[in-house]
């Protein structure tokens, strides 16, 4: 069966376009108009993927996208005309898988369309036995559980598997392109500002001072590496 796909844009012309640009590769496209509308067509329809426009009348995409992580994790792709990186931290907040900025280029953006479905679609890997503790951190990659001092941390799934990534190979450097590979699939192994982006995300959500991180470390213009320093 061909995947569903939702688009939630208050420009009817680009949505015409997009839907016509999915269904010429084969998918299946429902659209929306506004948020509302949009999550009345998710409720009805149950896409496979949904790509949201950030900025529409009655309800943002920011809200919609809440709104849809409340109930589900179907893959979520917001779209901007904005290139705003808070709007991206924001959205990345919120539950959202993925970012295109618009206008956008035709192939890269069906590359991410392809890499959002297929990782939505691929089975659960094997749990890793590997667990790390301080008295501050505990990540246990076999029960999927990250603390900060005994309370859960909610990562997205992205994240989780970005920092089991860095974890199971602590003190060792991953150099940018295979880590990005490594995560989101090779359709982004060029897009090492998308990587920095989500690394200082998740330094926000697991380091005492982000901006003086003491687990997630960069070797500059090289790669990333989970080395703790306490």
């Amino acid at each position: 069966m061909c995947a569903k796909i939702l688009v939630i844009d208050d420009d009817p012309t680009l949505s015409e376009l997009v839907s016509y640009i999915l269904k010429a590769e084969g998918y299946t496209t429902v659209s929306a108009n506004d948020g509302m509308a949009g999550l009345a067509k998710f409720a009805a329809e149950k896409p496979d993927l949904v790509l949201l426009d950030v900025t529409m009348p009655k309800m943002d995409g920011f809200e919609v996208c809440e709104r849809i992580r409340q109930n589900a994790d179907t893959p979520i792709i917001m779209l901007t005309a904005q290139g705003n990186e808070d709007h991206m931290v924001r959205g990345l907040d919120l539950g959202a898988d993925d970012y295109v900025v618009k206008p956008f280029v035709l192939k890269p953006f069906l590359a991410r369309v392809r890499a959002n479905l297929r990782r939505a679609g691929a089975p659960l890997m094997a749990p890793d036995k590997v667990t790390y503790r301080d008295d501050y951190l505990t990540v246990d990659l076999e029960n999927r559980r990250v603390l900060i001092k005994g309370e859960a941390v909610k990562l997205t799934p992205t994240e989780f598997k970005l920092l089991a990534t860095l974890v199971k190979h602590k003190g060792r450097i991953l150099e940018f392109r295979p880590l990005l590979e490594q995560v989101w699939g090779f359709e982004y192994i060029d897009d090492i500002d998308y990587l920095r982006v989500y690394i200082w995300h998740l330094r926000r959500k697991i380091e005492p001072d982000p901006k003086n991180p003491i687990y997630l470390l960069n070797e500059l213009n090289t790669g990333y590496l989970f080395s703790p320093q306490r």
